[in-house]
C-alpha cells in the first residue's frame, strides 16, 4: 500500500508535534484501516475502550472549535460540552471542515498536529487506562500515549463529557 503525499504530510505534522512535546514513542503504520473503533482495536491489539476517538466540535455556529478526546466505547455529549463552555450552541464539525482546516480525514483525526491546538477536553474514562491508542493523521497511522501525557501535550482538561449509557448514541 502506498501512502499519498497528503497522508505523508499529515503524519509528519503529527510526528513533528509529538517530537516538539517530548513524546517518547513511535508512530506505527498498519495496512489495516483504523477508520472505526472496531477496526483500530483489531489493528493495534487493544480493547475498544483504549482506542482514542478525536472529535472536532463546532461552537456557537463556527465561532470556534473544540476537540473532544473520547474512550472508544463512549459517545461525546455535546450538551455537556456546551455547559462547560457556557456556549449557546455546540454541534459536530463537518468532516470536510476538519479535512480542509487541518488536513485530517475522518478515521485518521489525531488529538494533536493542528495549525492551532483547539481547546481540548479529555473524557475522564481515558484515565482508567495506562495507554490509549490514537490516530496519527491517517486511517493507517497510530501511536500509543498515556492519558496524562495526552493532557499535557494538548493543554486539555479532563471532564465528564460522555453521554450517559441510556441516552441515544450519536
Amino acid at each position: 500500500m502506498s501512502i499519498s503525499n497528503g497522508e505523508k504530510e499529515a503524519i509528519a505534522r503529527v510526528r513533528s508535534f509529538l517530537d516538539s512535546h517530548e513524546y517518547v514513542g513511535d508512530v506505527f503504520h498498519t495496512e489495516d484501516t483504523i477508520f472505526t473503533v472496531q477496526d483500530a482495536s483489531r489493528a493495534v491489539g487493544a480493547p475498544e475502550a483504549e482506542i482514542l476517538k478525536s472529535i472536532l466540535l463546532r461552537v456557537n455556529k463556527g465561532e470556534y472549535y473544540v476537540l473532544a478526546l473520547m474512550s472508544g466505547v463512549n459517545r461525546v455529549d455535546a450538551k455537556k460540552i456546551k455547559n462547560l463552555l457556557h456556549a449557546s450552541n455546540v454541534t459536530f464539525a463537518a468532516p470536510e471542515y476538519c479535512e480542509s482546516w487541518a488536513g485530517f480525514k475522518p478515521g485518521g483525526v489525531p488529538p494533536v498536529g493542528y495549525p492551532e491546538q483547539p481547546k481540548t477536553f479529555l473524557d475522564q474514562d481515558l484515565f482508567l487506562y495506562k495507554t490509549v491508542w490514537s490516530a496519527a493523521g491517517t486511517e493507517h497511522a497510530f501511536f500509543p500515549v498515556s492519558p496524562e501525557k495526552l493532557m499535557e501535550m494538548t493543554g486539555g482538561t479532563a471532564a465528564d463529557i460522555k453521554k450517559d449509557p441510556q441516552e441515544n448514541n450519536v
